[in-house]
């Protein structure tokens, strides 16, 4: 009752009424009735009514206006945070200079206050949104703060009134549990699912302004905030209010029921048992975690097969605790609300509490539910988004982590939800051994991998783990670490790949991205962050614990899939996050902490194993680039190049390959080269048999694979990233390898440098920074505009010294995703060789000298020097040397390679020296080391050969000849042991070699368990199947060195037979060497060899003292002849190609210069119809389609390819040359009146206010605006051969940037855009001639002649009916068509005749002005221009003088009388007084009315006569502009006597010509186009005397008044001009002024002035309102040409079905329009139905375009882009330039 009477009464009065009884000690009547009042107004049935927030914002207030209230509050803020909470879309900045935690982030305000001059910043868009971290020092350093939270400002703030909050703390509970009531009340029961999800929307929906309601209030700084804080975590508030509510409460738990979290009293678990602190919740983490370790396996009984009907796997485990996952009771508001806010995935409504640690503990509380409504939701994108948008605020803060990690087992909770997340999609894994295989992997093709669901958890993970005390728990505590490793291992061998060997695959699956974004994400990440803790030498136990773990894991891996010794065959997986693991700390703890490398390394049998997987990887990456993956499709060579990608290479080839480095330094040499040559498939290729058969390998696999073998050597052998390089030495071998590659642009080269060993922001003690490297190794090439449109950007390109000294191609073929781009660094190496004049030819990859091995790895040299690899050196360069087939020149590169890189690392002690002779080896090499073996000369070898080989048919010769011949020497000695180890079957046998030696460490390191003989070994599947019966023994005769093969080889190459003599040893040097081919690359060698050991130099004296020439073997003799010829035939086919090369070059300058040269006036002969010189024959034009040349006939006219398009350029023209500015302030507007094209139509209007219509039709010139501009591109054609080009166009089914159906197409000769063809009039040499004749007449039979012609209108020399006429009325429809109807119609009765008459001639007369624009606004540069080229003002005059003829000018109302003789006209509408009337329109209506073609004396005389109104309209206009004064003074003296006057004669005169100049300019350029006059060159000063003498007006005399010349008295027809003025009594005084002071000049067209920086235009427009719907648009965009704001596809501005930015373009430039994009810094250009992405004219520091602000980087104008834009605009070769275009289907 009490409650309805208040309702009754007004708000305010109400609020103070209460607030003063609630004031009272005794507010127990005040409290009651406030109850009252609230449960009525807030009452659930009620709705959601702004009704209600009205009253709570009355009484919140307390009688006070509520903005007043708000103002209030604010004055007492004492927050020290700004806080500002944002949603997706905000902008925000995030300085990595100012940041602690890489997530950082702060408002505009904020960040614009701050001084961040020089810092790494950047803008970016809120993905979900976010919080301003300005003022916490925990995220951000202070120097960073802006002004107004520098200052500690809650200390000087006043204390905050009690009354003040007093009313909010009553009514906001009540206001808060309406809002939950709400969500209870909108959540139905999850069997209907989608509906639920529904219902809950709409619940969300109707709260909008409830939730912006909460969010204002937070927005009014700490006070308020305190209050809500103190609500929203009040248990009692929340026990009370919430349970009091019956039926809405028990909806809330069985919405807790159905999320899967059990509240706590269902269990049974004590509820009350403890009172937990403040809104702690009651998450009871008890995590038993047992030390064992065991899974149970559960195969899945509810039939839910995974891909591949593989079944899925569940696996329970005995570790977690299911308290974490399953428990959840709410004490207070936060909690619920954050409850339902998950439950409904709706957009989090975060407060920034001061108490942050209870919400965070909230938070952590519902963290196992976060992942289960993440699973189900379905757009876990957004829903991933909103939780970030939380968490990141919650765990980047230190303190907080540490908190609630050690209140709340935030770490445990973590890795479990992680654990429980990954088991939902596990399947069996089928590495190795199917059938036995018991590991189980995670399965990419579930849609929580696909969709990276997990995405936020592990964010959260990554970022908890970037605190250094949170890290140091983690690797603390065994058991986590233990289940840490679990999860990892979830991730080894996932994604498997079976080589198909028969069909190629149906369905080419995709899961591979998943794949590589879960390793990376979910295994990498975490890794990188725990490195981070591990780099100082207190921290070494760390490492040895994860060391441990992650060999245990390992180790039962190799268990779980059943690893004996050989991997499985055809089976590629790239997954193996434990080897990463292991072998990233392996190096930390070597290169950081100084860790022992043999105490963290298990026993050899181990490292054996450990090496199989990776090396399997190396070998299947030269198997996938040889083709022999094809069948798989390509996305096996997707996972190739993402493996190598720069975002994952540091996470996974580069800790594969320092694993294999590790593996290679601890195990024997010998085996580990064998294991490499077996595994890639090539030791069936190691014979010195010129035949073999491989049973694994194509023939034509083998060479790839070989090469992939040697290069993956040396790769290991030379690459030094994780073996002693510092982390600055690794920055600058990146980019080096990079820029050589090719020149690249600052932000694609950050993106190509793998991130991990150097973050590239922020930067590292004592590192040197990005920008310094940068610098030291490149030259930067600031960005060019290519003629061709083209926009470069700015690029980085390696400096000269790095070419010579630091390129190193074994980085780069590490690096590189192409092949080709291996090949484009050795071009450009060429090109830069070639340049500095170092070398000329066809230089090799360089050798590079390596920094030294850390001593820990000192082991990897022994690689370069075991017999094993000599005797693989030998072979292939015997093989090479005789050319057997499938070897290359890259074989031999990586042959010397590993050559130099032996001699160049020697093995310290020489005890190897002395090995005793029982290995089977003795026979080919007496040692280990590559400088005594080198000069080792092997005489013979026995190979097993197929009987067909010429090495048989040779031995069998040798036996017809004689016996063979007794084994001597103690190299053939050997042989006599007739056993499988026999020096020849040696190198072949490379398989048994290995299996010795792994026998033997296995016996090594098992001597008490003698059953450690393996199980089962697959050594039979790896031999060829029973070697087949046709193979024979066969003895080689070798007798050569090494080093004797080098010296054949660099004979061979030479092509000299004694290329290297004896004194050439003497003179070498090897630093001259560094740059060369093979030839240079094998002396560099001898050098060395002969440098470091006096035995080598003796022995290469004595080969290079046989002089004589190599005997090949007979077989080679047929081949010696086939390879001459074929040298000789390529290198005929060379010049063939060259001299075919020259040609065309010669042919295509021809073609330029005649088509294209803009600088030659010859050409315009063409354009101009020869007009030049009077001719005595027709002119002839080729047609570019057919060839043909011939003259234009009139049944076969000729055409010139032209384009027609609307302008409005000229309209857009201003008074004043500087151009306006585009405002980036409220305050600053631009003003459209002043425009060129504004001006005339006031002027036309005004006219036809007061003056007879068809008069005033006749005075102006229209086409300012939507004018017609035809320009060509000087080609011809036959009219008949081009509609036939257009029929070929239109059935040519490819798609093109044109519409054919419009008349569009492109030159066939110079693919210049084009949509007509103006016809060429029948031109004869004689009319020319009589055009030219000189005149003698008088002015006045002129004058007469010249109306005697203006009367006989209808003659035209073309028949009505022919081709021509036709032809011609075709292009008169395709100019009408160009523009738009309201650019035609300006008369009072549209379509008249009058109408056409004014359209047809101001065509002539935009051509001209526009022309004129082009050549720089005069005639000063003379003759040639860019302008002159395009121009066709010849043809168009006569189609249009053509037109014209059709309408005759009554010869009461013909003008020319009234120039030329005293008359009187008298109307009730006058006519246009002829001082109002515009002169260069009158110049053009009488020359296009004129029978064509006209005598040159009667266009001087028509323009005399203009002259004189012109002058006189200018000496009108001037003394307009006299003072009283002046005007007195004048008329009396005509001279101003001593008056303090602004004008003396000298003024007056410069004023006179320069109102004349305009008119003297159009003149001349039309007699220049119709009598090919030429156009001299002068001095600005000059101009006006120069065109009066050209025009024939009175010589060259310097006063403009001088050029008069009149044929009756002047000043009878000054008078009558006069008088036509004064007789105008209805016309307003100032009206006839306005329209008398014309001024005729206006300045170039130009764009809007731009700011410099881009920061300014974006932060001004990007939240502005769209002018026409009011709302802030998705896409705004600028018009640059006049300044307007439009919403670009925006489709609130849409007007019958045509977006915003088309309509404005054909408002605002005749359907050309120039848009700049806010929110991407590009800009559009729109022509026609047409649009293309012109690029942009802002670029960052270093050149560099930033479309669609994706990088955020500082953007600036570059003034060079501006201008090009601005001269493509003006002269409209948008069309030509720009080659991308689209259609827009009015769409933008």
């Amino acid at each position: 009752m009490m409650a309805a009477s208040l309702l009754r009464r007004d708000k305010k009065s109400t609020a103070a009424h209460l607030k003063a009884d609630l004031k009272r000690t005794d507010n127990s009547s005040g409290l009651r009735q406030l109850q009252e009042l609230l449960d009525s107004v807030l009452h659930p049935e009620r709705g959601s009514e702004p009704e209600a927030l009205e009253w709570c914002k009355w009484l919140l207030a307390g009688g006070d206006g509520f903005d007043e209230f708000c103002r209030t509050v604010r004055s007492y803020d004492n927050a020290t945070l700004c806080g500002l909470v944002w949603t997706a879309n905000f902008v925000a900045y995030r300085c990595r200079t100012c940041g602690i935690s890489p997530c950082m982030s702060l408002c505009a305000e904020c960040f614009n206050n701050g001084d961040h001059t020089g810092h790494d910043f950047n803008m970016f868009r809120s993905q979900a949104g976010g919080a301003c971290d300005c003022g916490d020092g925990n995220v951000m350093r202070e120097s960073g703060f802006c002004s107004r939270h520098r200052l500690k400002t809650g200390e000087n703030v006043p204390l905050v009134p009690r009354d003040l909050l007093l009313m909010s703390e009553m009514v906001l509970p009540r206001f808060i549990i309406t809002i939950i009531q709400y969500l209870r009340d909108g959540y139905t029961e999850p069997g209907e699912d989608s509906a639920a999800d529904r219902d809950l929307q709409k619940v969300l929906q109707q709260l909008d302004l409830h939730i912006s309601f909460l969010e204002e209030l937070t927005k009014m700084g700490g006070a308020m905030r305190t209050v809500l804080t103190k609500i929203l975590t009040n248990q009692q508030t929340f026990k009370e209010l919430s349970m009091g509510e019956c039926r809405s409460y028990e909806k809330y738990l069985s919405a807790l029921k159905s999320s899967g979290l059990v509240s706590v009293e269902e269990k049974g678990a004590g509820a009350g048992a403890t009172d937990t602190p403040a809104g702690a919740g009651a998450l009871k983490v008890r995590v038993k975690l047992k030390a064992v370790h065991v899974f149970v396996w559960q195969e899945d009984q509810d039939g839910l097969q995974g891909v591949g009907q593989r079944k899925r796997v569940k696996l329970s485990s005995s570790t977690k605790d299911p308290s974490i996952m399953d428990t959840l009771k709410h004490k207070c508001f936060l909690e619920e609300l954050l409850f339902w806010t998950i439950n409904s995935q709706s957009s989090t409504f975060v407060i920034r509490t001061r108490e942050k640690i209870t919400f965070t503990k909230t938070f952590v509380q519902h963290y196992a539910f976060i992942m289960k409504t993440l699973m189900k939701s379905h757009e876990s994108d957004t829903m991933s988004n909103r939780i970030v948008h939380i968490s990141v605020q919650l765990f980047s803060n230190e303190e907080l982590a540490r908190h609630v990690t050690e209140e709340c087992q935030l770490l445990d909770i973590m890795v479990t939800v992680l654990l429980y997340m990954m088991e939902s999609c596990l399947i069996k894994s089928e590495l190795q051994d199917e059938e036995n295989n018991h590991h189980v992997v995670v399965n990419c093709g579930e849609a929580l991998l696909k969709n990276n669901t997990y995405w936020p958890l592990v964010s959260d993970f990554i970022n908890i783990l970037s605190h250094q005390s949170v890290a140091k728990r983690f690797l603390e505590d065994q058991s986590l670490l233990r289940l840490w490793m679990s999860f990892v291992s979830f991730f080894q061998g996932m994604n498997l790949n079976k080589r198909e060997l028969n069909e190629h695959v149906e369905f080419e699956s995709q899961t591979y991205y998943a794949a590589f974004a879960a390793e990376l994400e979910a295994c990498a990440q975490p890794m990188w962050g725990l490195l981070t803790h591990c780099k100082v030498k207190e921290t070494h136990e760390y490492t040895k614990t994860v060391v441990r773990y992650c060999l245990e894991t390992l180790q039962m891996w190799f268990d779980t899939i059943g690893f004996v010794d050989e991997p499985a065959l055809n089976q590629l997986t790239f997954h193996l996050p434990l080897h990463r693991y292991y072998a990233m700390f392996l190096s930390k703890g070597v290169k950081c902490q100084g860790l022992d490398l043999d105490s963290l390394l298990p026993d050899q049998e181990m490292l054996m194993k450990i090496m199989v997987h990776p090396l399997q990887i190396q070998a299947s990456l030269s198997e996938i680039h040889s083709n022999m993956w094809v069948r798989n499709g390509l996305q096996i060579k997707g996972q190739a190049m993402t493996y190598v990608q720069s975002h994952f290479c540091n996470s996974m080839i580069d800790p594969d390959i320092y694993l294999l480095q590790v593996c290679a330094s601890r195990l024997d040499p010998d085996y580990f080269i064998s294991s490499v040559f077996e595994r890639f498939k090539v030791v069936d290729l190691l014979t010195m048999a010129s035949q073999h058969q491989n049973a694994v390998l194509d023939s034509e696999q083998e060479r790839p694979m070989l090469e992939g073998a040697l290069t993956f050597l040396v790769i290991l052998s030379s690459l030094r990233v994780h073996l002693g390089m510092s982390d600055d030495e690794i920055l600058r071998a990146e980019m080096v390898s990079q820029l050589c590659m090719n020149d690249r642009t600052h932000s694609s080269l950050l993106d190509l440098i793998p991130e991990n060993p150097n973050p590239k922001s922020g930067v590292v003690p004592g590192s040197c920074s990005f920008e310094e490297m940068l610098s030291a190794v490149a030259d930067f090439k600031a960005p060019v505009f290519e003629p061709g449109g083209s926009m470069q950007q700015g690029m980085y390109t390696p400096k000269g010294d790095v070419w010579e000294k630091e390129f190193d191609p074994i980085m780069v073929i590490l690096r590189t995703v192409y092949r080709r781009d291996v090949q484009s660094a050795m071009d450009r190496y060429t090109a830069f060789l070639k340049q500095s004049g170092v070398h000329t030819g066809n230089p090799w990859p360089p050798y590079k000298e390596r920094t030294a091995l850390h001593p820990c790895y000192k082991g990897l040299v022994r690689l370069l020097h075991c017999k094993t690899l000599h005797i693989v050196i030998f072979t292939l360069l015997y093989k090479i040397w005789m050319d057997h087939q499938n070897m290359s020149e890259h074989v031999l590169c990586m042959v010397l390679y590993l050559i130099e890189l032996g001699l160049d690392n020697q093995v310290q002690d020489d005890k190897v020296e002395e090995v005793s002779f029982e290995h089977c080896h003795d026979s080919w090499f007496p040692g280990t080391s590559l400088l005594s073996n080198l000069h080792h000369v092997i005489n013979f070898v026995r190979v097993r050969v197929p009987e067909t080989a010429p090495e048989v048919e040779r031995k069998r010769e040798r036996e017809r000849e004689r016996e063979t011949p007794a084994s001597t020497s103690s190299e053939s000695s050997t042989f006599g042991q007739v056993s499988q180890t026999l020096s020849g079957a040696q190198v072949f046998s490379l398989v048994a070699e290995r299996r010795r030696k792994f026998q033997e460490i296995i016996n090594r390191s098992n001597h008490e368990a003698s059953q450690a003989v393996r199980p089962k070994s697959s050594s039979s599947r790896l031999l060829p199947p029973g070697s087949p019966p046709q193979l024979v023994t066969e003895i080689l005769e070798i007798g050569e060195s090494m080093l004797s093969l080098l010296v054949k080889l660099h004979q061979k190459l030479s092509g000299k037979q004694n290329s290297l003599s004896l004194s050439w040893l003497a003179e070498v040097d090897p630093a001259h060497h560094a740059h060369g081919d093979g030839l240079t690359a094998i002396e560099r060698i001898l050098a060395k060899a002969a440098a470091r050991s006096r035995h080598s130099k003796r022995c290469l004296q004595e080969i290079c003292g046989k002089v004589c020439p190599p005997i090949p073997p007979k077989k080679n003799s047929p081949g010696d002849k086939k390879s001459m010829d074929k040298e000789e035939r390529r290198q005929r086919a060379r010049e063939r190609q060259q001299k075919l090369l020259a040609e065309f070059a010669s042919r295509q300058k021809s073609f330029m210069e005649t088509a294209m040269d803009v600088e030659s006036p010859e050409t315009d002969a063409v354009m101009e119809m020869g007009s030049a010189e009077p001719l005595d024959s027709e002119v002839l034009y080729d047609c570019v389609i057919c060839g043909q040349s011939g003259p234009s006939t009139e049944d076969r006219p000729t055409g010139l390819v032209v384009l027609l398009q609307a302008s409005s350029v000229l309209g857009h023209r201003c008074r004043s040359d500087t151009p306006k500015r585009l405002p980036t302030t409220d305050e600053e507007h631009i003003y459209p009146e002043d425009t060129c094209g504004a001006a005339h139509d006031v002027r036309l209007s005004l006219m036809q206010r007061y003056f007879k219509d068809s008069s005033c039709l006749q005075s102006v010139s229209i086409g300012w605006d939507g004018g017609v501009y035809v320009q060509t591109c000087g080609h011809t054609l036959h009219i008949d051969c081009h509609k036939s080009y257009m029929e070929s166009l239109r059935n040519d089914q490819v798609l093109q940037g044109f519409s054919v159906d419009k008349g569009e197409f492109t030159c066939p000769l110079c693919r210049q855009f084009a949509n007509s063809v103006l016809p060429c009039r029948p031109g004869r040499g004689m009319e020319t001639g009589a055009w030219h004749a000189p005149s003698n007449k008088s002015m006045s039979t002129l004058v007469r002649e010249v109306e005697d012609l203006q009367e006989q209108l209808g003659i035209f020399p073309v028949s009505a009916e022919s081709n021509l006429s036709k032809e011609m009325e075709s292009v008169i429809k395709d100019i009408k068509n160009t523009t738009q109807k309201k650019y035609m119609d300006y008369g009072k009765n549209p379509g008249s005749p009058d109408n056409d008459f004014l359209f047809m001639y101001s065509v002539a007369r935009t051509n001209l002005e526009l022309e004129l624009v082009h050549r720089g606004g005069n005639l000063c540069s003379g003759g040639a221009s860019a302008a002159a080229k395009r121009s066709c003002l010849n043809q168009l005059f006569h189609v249009l003088a053509m037109h014209m003829r059709l309408y005759s000018i009554d010869s009461a109302y013909n003008p020319w009388t009234r120039l030329t003789q005293s008359t009187y006209c008298d109307d009730e509408r006058p006519e246009v007084p002829m001082l109002f009337r515009d002169v260069p329109s009158l110049l053009i209506i009488f020359i296009l009315t004129m029978p064509q073609p006209l005598r040159k004396e009667h266009f001087t005389c028509v323009v005399k006569v203009l002259y004189s109104l012109q002058y006189t309209q200018a000496l009108a206009a001037l003394s307009v502009r006299f003072s009283p004064e002046e005007r007195l003074a004048w008329s009396n003296t005509g001279a101003a006597k001593k008056v303090s006057s602004v004008w003396s004669p000298q003024s007056i005169e410069f004023s006179l010509q320069q109102f004349c100049l305009p008119f003297l300019r159009l003149s001349c350029l039309l007699q220049h186009h119709l009598y090919g006059d030429s156009l001299p060159g002068c001095l600005v000063e000059e101009e006006f005397s120069l065109l009066a003498g050209c025009l024939g007006l009175a010589g060259s005399a310097q006063s403009s008044a001088a050029c008069l010349e009149w044929n009756i008295s002047a000043l009878d027809l000054i008078s009558q001009w006069c008088s036509e003025v004064i007789a105008l009594s209805n016309t307003p005084t100032q009206q006839s002024v306005s329209l008398l002071v014309q001024d005729p000049q206006w300045a170039a067209p130009r764009l809007l002035h731009l700011p410099d920086n881009y920061n300014t235009i974006f932060q001004y427009y990007h939240r502005k309102s769209c002018t026409s719907c009011g709302k802030t648009p998705k896409d705004p965009a600028l018009c640059l040409v006049c300044g307007a704001f439009v919403c670009l596809k925006g489709h609130c501005c849409k007007q019958q079905g045509v977006c915003e930015c088309v309509l404005h373009s054909q408002h605002c430039g005749a359907a050309t329009g120039i848009f700049l994009l806010i929110n991407a810094s590009v800009i559009i250009i729109i022509r026609g139905h047409r649009f293309c992405l012109w690029g942009s004219v802002y670029l960052d520091a270093h050149g560099e375009e930033d479309r669609d602000l994706r990088r955020g980087k500082p953007l600036y104008l570059c003034e060079e882009r501006y201008r090009v834009l601005e001269q493509q605009w003006v002269s409209h070769t948008f069309d030509h330039i720009n080659k991308r275009w689209g259609p827009h289907y009015n769409g933008l």
